[in-house]
């Protein structure tokens, strides 16, 4: 069996006279088959192109017809253009076209008409099934592997919410970009209904409603800190031009990763105004490690932590406040019902061990990132995702990285992590809390990073001059509570 495919640009009269010579051919011998195909006149070059490149051909005009071998498999064999498939056909079956050149015109704008109408059915039936559109940037970044099975689980905007899924990354790592396609496709989701990916800036967010943010993958070499702050601000004014130009007005950005977040976060703040409000920083996995210390001090899970609250600067310099935090369903001689919680606080008696140990390791694990893997962003960031759209567990607290607006005293102008709850697809700053009060020495310790941080990338100062006035912020978190008691 013959089988060609013809490909053309739309109004073209040469693919016009191949396709009907071609029909003919199939309607009158039982083994010839055909494929057509059409592109609009607008991206037939690039198309053209993409097919000769992937195929290792040489061809530059519409159209071009090649014969599929689908008794051998393997690539197909080109055949050339109109010319040479009128002459195949006069060769090996005798049959020719006396097609006029008016009567070329005349089908070729029909063709292109027809295209036409095809592309806006299309795009009608598209418009009917309206995925959840997510972005996910550096996406070949180790956390992509551990975050994609849990957005395509259905867990995180709902059972039956249908998601589009586009991986955004660099050039180099196209490849790697299509086995994580295909990786991801293999999973058979059902509520998975396209995964794609894009290497093109000028193409990136588009139609977005999810973006998710995670640490960029650089080869290039850092000499000093501020050149590494710098280079944030090129990074975010290009996604936050992309991301307005590009995305839907409702779309949410939610900021992971272990390297400055909260500056990132400010930025595309800045330079994507339109949706500063819909643009957040994830402070769960900060949460998470401090919740699992505790835990392990305790012998019990970190499940039953709730409500440790994140103040400051989410990659750096920040607070852990226990004031606040409970203990559920602890294993000691008070028992109660399954809502019975008990201070966390009451129940930390070596004051010592909360003073160092807890204050050291957790500010090494924030300053180097250890710890803080694929599987914990992962987790943090579907999880403050999850509560964006369904809700956060009623009267549980959850840190957040969000512009601040002076409430408990933080200045404006910054993005700070500070206790939030999420309810009707939005989240809400707990200003209501009591005896969470901040005192000016920790308030000056949590900002003064990040004041500096925004103004040596933005180039208002030369040099990083981090504050420096040893733990004082860690240690108020344990000692006011045996002050009070």
């Amino acid at each position: 069996m013959a089988k060609f495919v013809i490909a053309g640009k739309a109004d073209c009269p040469f693919y016009a006279k191949a396709e009907l010579l071609a029909d003919y051919l199939q309607k009158n011998l039982p083994d010839f088959r055909i494929f057509k195909i059409t592109q609009h006149p607008d991206v037939w070059e690039e198309w053209l192109k993409g097919v000769c490149e992937k195929n290792k051909w040489n061809h530059k005009r519409s159209p071009i017809i090649w014969r599929e071998m689908i008794d051998r498999g393997g690539k197909g064999l080109l055949l050339g253009g109109h010319n040479e498939f009128l002459e195949y056909a006069q060769l090996y079956y005798g049959v020719t076209s006396s097609m006029t050149t008016q009567m070329m015109m005349v089908i070729a704008q029909e063709n292109l008409e027809t295209h036409i109408g095809k592309e806006l059915e299309k795009e009608a039936l598209s418009d009917l099934i309206n995925p959840l559109q997510v972005w996910i940037t550096s996406a070949s970044s180790p956390a992509s592997y551990s975050l994609i099975p849990i957005l395509i689980s259905g867990e995180v905007f709902g059972k039956n919410t249908e998601i589009s899924l586009t991986l955004f990354d660099q050039p180099k790592v196209e490849n790697y970009l299509k086995v994580m396609v295909m990786e991801t496709q293999d999973m058979a989701s059902q509520i998975l209904l396209r995964t794609s990916y894009c290497t093109k800036i000028e193409e990136a967010f588009r139609q977005a409603q999810v973006i998710i943010m995670l640490d960029e993958n650089t080869e290039k070499e850092v000499t000093s800190l501020e050149d590494c702050l710098r280079s944030k601000v090129s990074l975010c004014r290009l996604y936050a031009y992309h991301i307005e130009k590009n995305a839907q007005e409702s779309v949410r950005v939610i900021v992971g990763g272990k390297n400055f977040v909260n500056l990132k976060t400010i930025l595309l703040m800045q330079f994507a105004p339109t949706i500063a409000h819909n643009i957040v920083a994830v402070a769960m996995g900060v949460e998470g490690q401090a919740r699992a210390m505790v835990a392990r001090k305790l012998k019990t899970t970190s499940s039953c932590i709730k409500d440790v609250i994140i103040w400051g600067n989410i990659s750096g310099n920040n607070y852990v406040d226990l004031r606040k935090a409970r203990v559920y369903g602890y294993d000691s001689a008070i028992w109660g019902p399954p809502n019975y919680s008990r201070p966390v606080l009451s129940l930390l008696f070596d004051r010592e061990w909360i003073q160092k140990e807890f204050v050291m390791t957790l500010k090494n694990m924030t300053a180097t990132g250890k710890l803080f893997g694929g599987i914990l962003a992962a987790h943090s960031i579907t999880t403050t995702l999850k509560y964006w759209y369904h809700g956060s567990p009623p009267g549980e607290i959850v840190s957040l990285g969000v512009l601040s607006e002076g409430q408990f005293g933080i200045p404006e102008g910054i993005v700070f992590s500070m206790p939030v709850k999420f309810e009707n697809g939005t989240w809400m700053v707990l200003t209501d809390l009591e005896n969470i009060e901040i005192s000016g020495k920790i308030m000056n310790n949590l900002t003064s990073d990040l004041f500096q941080e925004k103004l040596v990338a933005l180039g208002n100062n030369i040099i990083f001059q981090p504050y420096r006035s040893g733990n004082v912020f860690r240690y108020f978190t344990s000692l006011s509570y045996y002050e009070e008691h």
